[in-house]
This record gives C-alpha cells, sequence and structure tokens, in this order.
C-alpha cells in the first residue's frame, strides 16, 4: 500500500508504481480498472491521477499556483479554479467540476418518463421550468403529441416569468462578489416578487415538476391574470431602478467594460451559447431562430451588443428582462379556457388532479370520485402512476433557451415506461470551457468578474 491514501492500491484498485496512479493489470493482462457484479449488472472502480502529476506542466519557477473555490463564495457554488499566477496576473487557469454530482441522468433511467420531471428541474435550480420543458418537449416528440392550446401559452408564461428570476440572482450574486452589497439585497427583493408568484401558480417556489408531459399539472389559479398584472406592474417600475443604480454608476460600469472579453468566433469555437452569445453580436436565441412551443406567436426583440464583455452580457440581461414582461404581457392577453393536459388517458398524469388543503397530494373529493367510478377506474389510476405510460423506441434532441444558454435534451427510448438514456447538453457546463479564455493574461480580481458574467450553476454542470 501506497504512503499517500490517494494513491492506495486498496481504495482505488490502481498500482502506484514512482507514486503514479495507473490501472492495475489483470489476469489477462488488460489494464483495466476492477470490476464486481451486483444486481444491476457489472460495476467499475476507478479513478484519476492525482492532481499533483495533471498539474506538473502550470509548475514555474517565480510563479504561483494557488486554487479558488471549491469553497470560495465567489466562484458560484462548488466551482474550483486553479490559477497559476504571475504576480498578480493569470497565466494560467484550469475549471475543476464534480463536487455537487447528484447522478440525475442516470437516476432517469429508473424512474418512469413523468417521474423524470421530478429530477430534471433539480439540475439547474434557478431555471428549473426551462429544465421540466425541455425534458416534456422531448418526451412529447417522442410520443408524437402535442398539448392543448392553454398548456403551451401557461408553459411560455412560466417560463419568462423564471427567465426573470434567474437573471436576478444573476445581478444578486454577482454584484455582491464585486463589493455591491446593494446589488444583492435589491436583487433578491425582487427575486422574491418572481418566487411568490411561481409559489401561487405551481404550489411551490422551486423545483416545481409542474410541467408534465402532456401538459401541465394544474390550471391557473382564478384570479391569476390580476395576480400577474400585479407582478408586471411591480416589475416594471423596479427594473429601472438598475439603470439608476448600477448602468449609469461610473464605478459599476469601470469594473465590468473591458473585462472578461470574449469575441464572437470564440464563442461558436466554445459552443458558447445565450447572453454570452448574445453580447460578442450574434442574435442567437432558439425562442427567435427555431421556435418550440408558441414562441413564434409573440413579438420580442433579442438583445445584442458587440461589446464581447462582462459589460455588455450585464446590458443583455437587464434587456431580457423588459422582454420577458412584453412576452407576460401577451400571454395574459391571449389565455383562453380549455384543457391543460392532453385528453389522451393512458398518458394524461395527473388525470384532473385536485390538491388537497396542505397543498400536498390528491385531495378526498378526488380519491372519492376515482374510489367511487369502478374498479377498472382505480385500477388504472394504480397502474398509470405506479407503472407509468409506455413510449415509442426512437431517439430526439429538443433544444430550449434557458436563461444561459441553449439547453438540449437528447433522450433514447427501447420502447419502455423508463427513458433509456437522457443525456443533457447543459449550457452551465459548455460555457465554463470560455473560462481561461476570457481570464488568462487578465488580473486575478477579472476572474470574478468574468465567473459571475457566465452565471453558472452548479447543479446543471454536476448532474
Amino acid at each position: 500500500m501506497s504512503d499517500n491514501p490517494r494513491l492506495s492500491d486498496v481504495t482505488t484498485g490502481t498500482d502506484t508504481t514512482n507514486g503514479h496512479a495507473r490501472p492495475r493489470e489483470q489476469e489477462n493482462g488488460a489494464p483495466y480498472a476492477e470490476s464486481r457484479e451486483t444486481t444491476e449488472g457489472r460495476v467499475y472502480h476507478v479513478s484519476g491521477g492525482d492532481w499533483d502529476d495533471v498539474l506538473s506542466d502550470a509548475e514555474h519557477d517565480e510563479r504561483m499556483v494557488i486554487n479558488m473555490g471549491p469553497q470560495h463564495p465567489s466562484t458560484h457554488g462548488v466551482l474550483r479554479l486553479v490559477l497559476e499566477l504571475e504576480g498578480e496576473t493569470v497565466t494560467q487557469l484550469r475549471s475543476v467540476i464534480g463536487y455537487l454530482h447528484t447522478g440525475i441522468e442516470k437516476n432517469l433511467e429508473y424512474r418512469t418518463w413523468t417521474q423524470g420531471v421530478t429530477f430534471v428541474t433539480r439540475m439547474d435550480y434557478l431555471a428549473p421550468l426551462a429544465n421540466e420543458m425541455g425534458y416534456c418537449l422531448a418526451v412529447e416528440k417522442l410520443l408524437g403529441i402535442s398539448v392543448p392550446r392553454r398548456a403551451e401559452l401557461i408553459r411560455v408564461l412560466l417560463l419568462e416569468i423564471n427567465r426573470i428570476g434567474s437573471h436576478l440572482v444573476y445581478i444578486a450574486t454577482g454584484g455582491m462578489e464585486l463589493g455591491a452589497t446593494t446589488a444583492m439585497t435589491i436583487g433578491f427583493r425582487e427575486r422574491e416578487e418572481v418566487l411568490h408568484l411561481l409559489e401561487y401558480i405551481t404550489g411551490l417556489r422551486m423545483n416545481h415538476a409542474f410541467i408534465r408531459p402532456g401538459g401541465v399539472a394544474q390550471d391557473l389559479p382564478e384570479d391569476y391574470h390580476e395576480k400577474i398584472s400585479q407582478f408586471v406592474k411591480v416589475m416594471d417600475k423596479r427594473l429601472p431602478l438598475y439603470d439608476k443604480l448600477f448602468t449609469g454608476q461610473p464605478i459599476w460600469r469601470n469594473r465590468l467594460k473591458g473585462v472578461g472579453y470574449l469575441p464572437v468566433d470564440a464563442c461558436l469555437a466554445l459552443g458558447v451559447t445565450g447572453p454570452i452569445l448574445r453580447s460578442a453580436g450574434l442574435p442567437w436565441d432558439l425562442r427567435k431562430i427555431e421556435p418550440y412551443s408558441c414562441y413564434d406567436e409573440f413579438s420580442f426583440d433579442i438583445p445584442t451588443s458587440t461589446e464581447a464583455d462582462c459589460w455588455a452580457r450585464y446590458l443583455c440581461r437587464v434587456e431580457e428582462m423588459h422582454q420577458s414582461l412584453r412576452i407576460i404581457r401577451q400571454v395574459l392577453d391571449k389565455l383562453e379556457p380549455g384543457p391543460v393536459m392532453v385528453e389522451d388517458k393512458k398518458i394524461a398524469w395527473p388525470a384532473q388532479l385536485s390538491i388537497s388543503s396542505d397543498g400536498m397530494g390528491n385531495s378526498l373529493e378526488h380519491v372519492r370520485k376515482i374510489m367511487g367510478q369502478s374498479m377498472e377506474s382505480l385500477i388504472h389510476h394504480f397502474k398509470l402512476v405506479t407503472e407509468g405510460f409506455k413510449v415509442p423506441p426512437g431517439q430526439v434532441y429538443v433544444p430550449v433557451e434557458s436563461p444561459r444558454g441553449e439547453l438540449g435534451y437528447h433522450m433514447v427510448s427501447d420502447g419502455g415506461t423508463r427513458p433509456l438514456r437522457v443525456h443533457v447538453r447543459e449550457p452551465s457546463f459548455v460555457n465554463l470551457q470560455s473560462m481561461p479564455a476570457m481570464s488568462e493574461g487578465g488580473l486575478v480580481a477579472d476572474v470574478i468578474a468574468a465567473v459571475a458574467s457566465i452565471d453558472p450553476v452548479m447543479g446543471g454542470v454536476d448532474r
């Protein structure tokens, strides 16, 4: 056994000759990791190399290698940045992820298609409804169904309310990290308005699981129009405060201008999307370019800039909140009575769901209705809830425009009641690739501004 516990052949199944981890030779001579048989199949036990070896090329005289994160308050959660510094200049930056791994993609293979919504909503937890939307659109594409119009409009309404809330967190956390504590207080104040409204509509402040395959879980409350209109009025009044407090503020402007520069060709080379790409001059927004749901019915603009720096990203996100309010007003004008779930009883779940007085589960009235109709009705409800519905074999890729960029779901079905494979193209994960390009050659203090401008959510990165 090695003296270094991280390189122990007991814990990693590796040899540690000369202090370097390498796969142990199996009996057949192949350098495979150890494996064992379980009830779910064969499981391999592997580990990566030691970070001292991985970062050996970052060792230079008169340069210092430091860790920023994964517990640093300025790295948006559990992101670790390994910085090589020469003085205060960043000469090399490496992103290290994996500290928040949830295994959500793998978990989806062991849940029904409807249960999967409760998992994906927890990935990018600042944009849970965008995750639900992408997942459900992919399931519905495999099923070959379309949802009722009222459900489509409710989905768009929720997505735009959620987009405003996500951008407010960007301003609040980014401002706090740069020393503008007022940004944090007013940003989270406005976000509370968003969360109160989402709780009023869906029953939960976050992780809603409200968008379901076939529609939405339930209809809007009776006085939704008044509540949402009041929210729009409040936001119309408060958003201009951000222009007064930040946009016209020389300290804020000078702190962001020219920092984290990433031109459009670099964005395209790295696969970067969302406000970062639009701040570089390319008006790429899937709601306009490849409209999904009923976005093609709405009139709104795509904010762009050619500055390609942290300042431009800030301006784009502020304007996107105004555009989301435009869409919300149009949705309210278009909403008409109608069903919010497909009529196919083999898919629709929950079917005519009524929430009990405690906000959880089915109401007694709904249970009495199921129990009193027929034994067949009860059996059907039980099988639909426990087993779920079958989805025809096939595979699809469906992207949506989340607050951080292109959020895509690649979904494979083998014809069963559970996905064979679900892989998510998460914008935070892809956008983090731009960290070295934004930061190397700049000051270490500007790394914080660059990270904030990317607005990563590690729940989506480490899924």
